[in-house]
């Protein structure tokens, strides 16, 4: 387990926190929140040993492995899939002593190691780290692309990849989805919530917590705080935390008010003077009580559209794509004042490319872009951050757009988006990713759009202003279409979705549950040798129908050996969970549960080793299918 004592750290004069006393127990799940500077990434460079405490204690085990998403990544020839695998520290040491045993004919070395290998599923490592790869929204045949050819959001996903391949006792994450697209952080959500070992998560998606975490540990005004239970639960025991310490504020206020009212009539009469002087000693040992306040910085709000047409902007029968590469085809789309869309869709399926169509940054291959005579864009997409001015302040960004506006009243409006004082002078390239990307909606917001078209806006905003954003956009008078991978964001915002899938944008009937199993679905049929196959030529629909029967009926048994494993898989994960959740909680570590502390050990440690048998189980069965499958493909 990781406790902390008494622990404090500065940042030069800045105490990020002071007097944090807490213990994370073996198998935990920690989402760690709160605002950006607060000290959540110096807390994981602690228990890393990149930083010490300048008070108290710090102890994590030695023998833990730990691993944590890099933050860079060199521009290297190696394949993808071999850069996830040496995340595997022990298979690649293995690997080179094999090479060294098989170098020097040593067959006994050979056979210990190949008994090692055995034992930590060293000979399934290809097959994991590939699953790793798709899961992250890598497609087929790009396991063996090189590093270096993937742009820099990819390559975060491919440094994901490798934290996971690591079978670590501690796994540490901070944003991992920031760089994400919603079908990977729910397949990363669902990756998680089976991890064996002890998680801490720095996150400020709220869903993406809730579903993973059975703790938070809040780091807020210097002090850090641990709670049971997800992020919902949380925040419930936080505002009634705050409900309370306000009216505790509000009754000391009032006992200070009448002990001044005393002083100030009674101090100076000398029958009085004793009982005066008692009060204001008593005032002055008084351990005064701040109010209370949600801390949130940020109070967005988008202006009223100066005009409404109505449509204001109409995709007829259009095609789009790059090059001669064509993406979407014959999209029809209507938006109005009011509409309040969520687009989904696979990765790479169009979703970015149907928004610069909308957005009059990407021309029409086929059909019609009508837009009405006053319609006026804000488009936000995160390339936009990078095109800010390096060497002007935000104050300077929004002189631009306004020459002639009062600069009090553009600090007042820069100040709601957290742009206070003096930081409303501060250079855009000393800003941080936050800071760029509420820079950015601010400069949308004060145009006075009437279409806002929204791109991964949430990305680098912390829950504070992901929250003000949410409400900013539910009070939006004009038209909105909403891509994110915040489902807090799509399910409080829009009312209805469409879905970006197969060249295909279509209304979508469903909700984000149905999506996600939508998803799941389509990851099953995608499988190698799982996808229909087109029609063999010269056969007639019903024989073509006859000979498909005739195929699944050969393949049904080994299907069956296929979905049996999957389940008993699914169970095991089940059971894992539930013993997971009962050492989240913190009364089984007390001396009378030792004996149940222990039963639950065992059982994690032997379901542990069953999940992997049948893990190795499910996929020599899905190999046999697939095998099968494309035999019968070929004859």
């Amino acid at each position: 387990m990781i406790s902390f004592i008494d622990a404090a750290l500065r940042r030069g004069p800045r105490v990020l926190f002071e007097q944090a006393s807490f213990t994370i127990h073996r198998g935990a799940k920690v989402g760690i929140t709160g605002a950006n500077g607060a000290g959540k990434s110096s807390l994981f460079a602690l228990i890393q040993g990149d930083l010490h405490a300048d008070l108290g204690q710090v102890d994590v085990p030695a023998q833990l492995m730990i691993a944590h998403v890099a933050q860079e990544t060199p521009a290297l020839e190696r394949s993808a899939i071999d850069y996830v695998m040496d995340g595997d520290a022990e298979l690649r040491r293995l690997e080179a002593q094999l090479a060294e045993a098989e170098l020097h004919s040593d067959g006994l070395r050979q056979s210990e190691i190949h008994a090692q290998l055995d034992a930590i599923a060293g000979y399934a490592a290809r097959s994991r780290a590939a699953r790793l790869l798709r899961g992250l929204g890598f497609l087929p045949g790009q396991e063996e692309t090189s590093v270096q050819q993937f742009s820099g959001g990819w390559r975060m996903r491919l440094n994901l990849a490798q934290a996971l391949m690591c079978r670590s006792d501690l796994l540490l994450l901070d944003e991992p989805t920031n760089h994400l697209d919603l079908d990977a952080v729910i397949w990363l959500q669902e990756w998680l919530s089976t991890y064996s070992g002890t998680l801490l998560l720095i996150s400020h998606d709220r869903d993406f917590l809730d579903d993973v975490a059975n703790q938070i540990l809040r780091i807020e005004n210097g002090r850090v705080t641990l709670y049971t239970g997800n992020y919902t639960a949380f925040e419930k025991f936080r505002a009634e935390s705050l409900a309370q310490q306000q009216a505790l504020y509000e009754r000391q206020q009032r006992e200070v008010a009448r002990m001044r009212s005393f002083i100030d009539r009674f101090g100076a009469k000398a029958t009085k003077a004793t009982q005066a002087q008692s009060r204001l000693k008593a005032l002055a040992k008084m351990e005064l009580i701040a109010a209370a306040h949600p801390d949130s910085p940020f109070q967005f709000a988008f202006p009223q559209p100066e005009k409404l047409p109505e449509p204001l902007l109409s995709l007829d029968e259009t095609s789009v794509g790059y090059g001669g590469r064509q993406i979407l085809n014959k999209v029809k789309m209507t938006l109005a004042p009011g509409d309040r869309i969520g687009l989904l869709g696979p990765n790479g399926a169009g979703k970015s490319t149907l928004v610069k169509l909308l957005a009059g940054s990407l021309a029409a291959q086929q059909g019609r872009r009508v837009s009405a005579q006053d319609l006026k864009i804000g488009y936000f997409a995160q390339h936009q951050l990078e095109q800010l001015s390096e060497d002007a302040s935000a104050l300077l960004h929004l002189q631009r757009l306004a020459p002639r506006a009062q600069e009090r009243d553009l600090r007042g409006f820069l100040g709601s988006f957290g742009f206070c004082g003096d930081m409303a002078l501060q250079e855009a390239g000393s800003m941080s990713g936050g800071e760029k990307a509420r820079l950015v909606l601010a400069l949308l917001v004060y145009q006075k759009p009437n279409l806002l078209l929204l791109d991964e806006p949430t990305n680098h905003l912390d829950l504070d202003a992901r929250d003000a954003l949410a409400v900013a956009l539910q009070d939006y008078g004009g038209a909105l279409l909403l891509v994110s991978h915040d489902r807090h964001l799509l399910r409080s915002v829009c009312d209805q979705f469409w879905l970006v899938a197969d060249g295909k944008a279509e209304a979508y009937a469903g909700d984000l549950e149905d999506y996600r199993q939508w998803l799941a679905r389509r990851r099953n049929s995608d499988a190698p040798g799982s996808a229909a196959q087109p029609q063999d030529a010269g056969l007639s629909r019903k024989d073509q129908r006859r000979q498909d029967a005739a195929r699944r009926e050969q393949l049904r048994p080994l299907q069956v050996q296929v979905d049996r494993a999957e389940r008993q898989l699914e169970k095991l994960n089940g059971e894992l969970a539930q013993l997971q959740e009962a050492l989240g909680d913190p009364a089984i570590y007390e001396a009378e549960n030792k004996q149940r502390l222990l039963q639950i050990m065992q059982q994690q440690k032997d379901l542990t080793g069953q999940r992997g048998a049948a893990e190795e189980a499910w996929l020599s069965a899905y190999e046999v299918l697939e095998a099968a499958q494309a035999a019968l493909e070929a004859g």
